[in-house]
This record gives C-alpha cells, structure tokens and sequence, in this order.
C-alpha cells in the first residue's frame, strides 16, 4: 500500500484545507520525518493566507519546500520540528527541525533537516526560524557594547531580535509597540518595554519590525545624529511613505534592508546551516517559550488560520501540535 501524509493548503485566499498527500519511500540520502509540531509565523503566513503576496515577489518568497504557487492553491510554511523515522542510522530516532510545509509526515533530503540540541524542548524548537531571522538582522544592524537601541514593532521577528539583544553588555534596550499587552512579553524576555510615544529618543540603532508606516516613521525620529534603522518590516504589496524631509540629511540618517534569505555580507564566510544551528543553540534560553502564545491541533488549523489573520486571535508565534503524525 502506498502511504500518505496530511497538508494544510491554502486553496483560495482567505481559505484552507487539510489535503491527503502522497508520501513517498525516502531514497539513499533521504529522511522521513514524523512530524511532531510546527509553527505558524503570524506576520508572512497570514500574508500568504490572505493573498497578499505582490506578483513581483512571486518567485522571492517561495519557501524551500512549498507546492503550489501564490496566490493559490499553495501548500506554504517553514517551521516544522519531528521526529526521523526512516534515513541514515545518525538520524533515526533524532528531533530535527526542517524547513517544510504544516504537514503530518514528509520524506526530505537528509541535508534539509538540523538536528535539535538536547538542551532544547521540541515544543520550543519551532521558533528556530524566526530565531534564524533575528541572528542574520544582528548580523546586518552590528550593534556596539553601549548601543543605545530601540526595537519597534512587539511581533514574532521584534520579540526575537530584542530577546537576543538583551544579552549584550552595556545596552539600553527598549522594545516599542502600540499594543500595552507587549509589556508582558517583554517583561518575560528581560527587555525594558515603551509606548511609542514615550520611547527614548537619541539611538545608535533602531530595528524596525512593526510593518506599519507609522512605526517607521517613528523609526527615524528615535535616531541620533548618525543613526542606523534596520529594516526587517516586509509590506507585501503595500506601498509605504518614508519621510525623508525635515532633519533626515542634516542628522545623517541611514535606512538599511535586512533579508534572511541571504546570509548578510558581514558574516560571508558563514553557510545558511551554521546561522540554523546557532538559532537552535540560542533557543535553549527558557525565556524564549514567551513568544509562543497560542497552540491548536493540526486538523483545527482550517479554522485556525482566518481567526490569526483577521487578528481576532492575537499570536505571536502560534504553534500547531500532531497526534503521531495523525
């Protein structure tokens, strides 16, 4: 009998399905991985689920695994974690974590799955991904001993980027959103937390992750003279205004990109699995179970997915469970 797997797909915009898939015996070099949970990343998933993902960026924001093509039917995601089955005797048996699709049990390249540390829970291990994000933005922003650094925007990516900078010795670190709520996340992630009006001002570095034009523009005025954004925001198809009047040339500001589809040119000597690896390790820190606000089973996530793009089902990271790959 020829196996299957279950998928979560996006048949239309703003609609999902669970999908019987095929699943193929793994071949030398292969794994078949159990999956055990995966992560919904609320800010590009619901993009996708929505339809918003600009035709110009089609091909750019293809996931490593995904079917399917935008605006759908497409079978998208990137934070899985399970359990190999079947592969090499180094890995059957391992906790892993792969870049693939909410499914229930897929065959990959044995290369396409990191091993997860001992050290961390698999439960935890989903936000490796957005980990991955926030090591390649820290990489790009190079923030100093001392900085005096505001992240704006309290989402999965933010909360991530300020749970690391908060290792560095000497900062003055605030996390900046619109929402009080924040204010516990931050708390539990040991970050000073502020209102945007009420942010302080005179920064080295700022990173932008709030996705809205009133947060960038408050990006800039955060800045001291000489100041750095990093922007780490993705507007799909929206465009945005910057203001680039007033003080931005006289106080010498600068406005950089940072992607985590490339490895940042500050760090070219490392691969994409050295900076996968070094999130894993990151993720040992218990304070990080803080992004992680919500769980369902994987068959709910038809139902699931609209309540966390409309908002009506505030997330962070919001983590999908299976029953043995059921």
């Amino acid at each position: 009998m020829k196996r299957t797997a279950r998928a979560f797909w996006v048949g239309r915009p703003g609609a999902g399905e669970i999908r019987e898939t095929p699943l193929t015996d793994p071949a030398e070099g292969e794994v078949l991985v159990r999956a055990l949970y995966s992560g919904v990343s609320r800010g590009t998933e619901t993009l996708v689920f929505t339809g918003g993902v600009p035709e110009s960026q089609h091909a750019a924001m293809r996931a490593p695994f995904q079917e399917g093509d935008f605006p759908g039917p497409v079978k998208y995601g990137y934070l899985s974690v399970g359990v190999v089955e079947e592969g090499p005797d180094d890995l059957v048996g391992r906790t892993v974590f792969c870049l693939y699709p909410h499914q229930t049990r897929y065959v990959v390249p044995a290369a396409a799955v990191t091993v997860v540390p001992e050290s961390v829970p698999a439960e935890r291990a989903v936000l490796a991904g957005t980990v991955e994000t926030a090591v390649n933005a820290l990489w790009d922003a190079a923030p100093l001993v001392g900085d005096r650094i505001a992240v704006v925007g309290g989402g999965m990516v933010g909360c991530s980027v300020a749970a690391l900078l908060a290792r560095f010795p000497g900062v003055r670190l605030q996390l900046v959103d619109a929402d009080p709520a924040r204010a516990a996340t931050a708390r539990a992630l040991g970050v000073d937390f502020a209102l945007p009006q009420s942010a302080l001002g005179e920064c080295d570095l700022v990173v932008h992750a709030s996705a809205t034009e009133a947060g960038l523009a408050r990006s800039l005025e955060l800045l001291a003279p000489e100041g750095t954004v990093c922007e780490l925001s993705w507007y799909g198809d929206r465009r945005v205004s910057l203001p680039l009047g007033e003080a931005f040339h006289s106080r010498r500001l600068t406005v950089r990109s940072s992607q985590v589809g490339t490895v940042s040119p500050r760090r070219a000597g490392r691969t994409y699995g050295d900076r996968l690896t070094l999130a894993l390790d990151l993720l040992a820190d218990p304070a990080l179970d803080a992004l992680v606000t919500g769980e369902c089973a994987f068959g709910e996530l038809p139902e699931v997915m609209p309540e966390l793009a409309s908002g009506r089902l505030p997330a962070l990271c919001h983590r999908v469970r299976y029953a043995d790959g059921a």
